[in-house]
């Protein structure tokens, strides 16, 4: 996957290294983490690192990025922008973030650097669905300047919000 810098971040692909393993295991396993995802993922991580590496593969302006800071130490978290699920050509930008790396901006700043990349590259809108009670994700929405479309069940089963952001004008 294609490398992305911000000034504090860079944004590359997770690998099945024992320490980006290490950190994905770790970022799952915490309830403060999943219980926003709807539980830990039931895949171990060397097989989540395969199935993100097959989304870009399918489509290369998709992805799941680590999210490294750029002074150094582990992976803040991972940035992702795929199709949303029952969507038509509908993608879902969003942030998993460690909690030793939760108030710094970096959900921001890194989910702004890949939604800028793909209005660069021609997609026109993005989405994010938070659930509800999330205030950090919410504020992150906020900071993107998505606009804010109410409670949806359509993409996963279950009430979230939802938020659009447009790609700007020409």
């Amino acid at each position: 996957m294609e490398l992305l810098c911000t000034d504090r971040l860079r944004l590359r692909a997770w690998t099945t290294g024992d320490a980006d393993l290490a950190r994905l295991a770790d970022l799952y396993s915490r309830d403060e983490v999943t219980c926003w995802l709807g539980g830990a993922p039931t895949v171990p991580p060397a097989e989540l690192v395969e199935r993100w590496r097959l989304v870009h593969e399918l489509d290369p302006a998709h992805g799941c990025w680590a999210i490294e800071p750029r002074g150094g130490g582990p992976p803040a978290g991972t940035v992702l922008l795929k199709p949303l699920p029952q969507g038509v050509g509908e993608v879902e930008v969003g942030w998993h973030l460690h909690p030793d790396s939760w108030r710094r901006g970096y959900a921001t700043e890194a989910a702004r650097a890949v939604v800028d990349r793909a209005f660069d590259d021609g997609l026109l809108e993005v989405y994010a669905v938070v659930r509800p009670g999330n205030e950090a994700s919410l504020r992150v929405c906020e900071k993107l300047g998505m606009q804010p479309l109410g409670r949806t069940t359509r993409w996963y089963g279950t009430e979230l919000e939802a938020f659009r952001l447009e790609a700007p004008p020409d």
